[in-house]
């Protein structure tokens, strides 16, 4: 199961970066394949999540052994949330405007 959640995780990850490369075509917004790529960043945080909540405190990694305590299990979401949030951030007030202005 450590490994099939890992392998999930790895997955969701490159299949995020992926759709969010594409979703800017020829200067425009791609919008459903920008909220997939918000989605698959947020289900890779859910699978680590997952790992942290099986596996921490198991010495099967020290990386999810760091979350021993829910309010460190609870960094991940934060986290995801607002890699996110910034991320959509600078899409919007940076990005955008930036291919709205190579149009012209």
């Amino acid at each position: 199961m450590l490994y099939i959640l890992i392998s999930a995780a790895v997955v969701l990850f490159i299949a995020h970066v992926v759709l969010l490369f594409t979703s800017f075509s020829k200067g425009t917004l791609i919008s459903p394949r920008y909220f997939y790529s918000h989605l698959t960043l947020w289900l890779t945080g859910l699978a680590v999540f997952v790992l942290a909540v099986l596996y921490s405190g198991s010495n099967q990694s020290a990386f999810l052994d760091y979350f021993d305590t829910w309010t460190k299990k609870s960094y991940i979401l934060i986290f995801i949330f607002g890699l996110s949030l910034v991320a959509h951030c600078l899409v919007t007030f940076l990005v955008l405007p930036l291919l709205r202005k190579s149009k012209v």
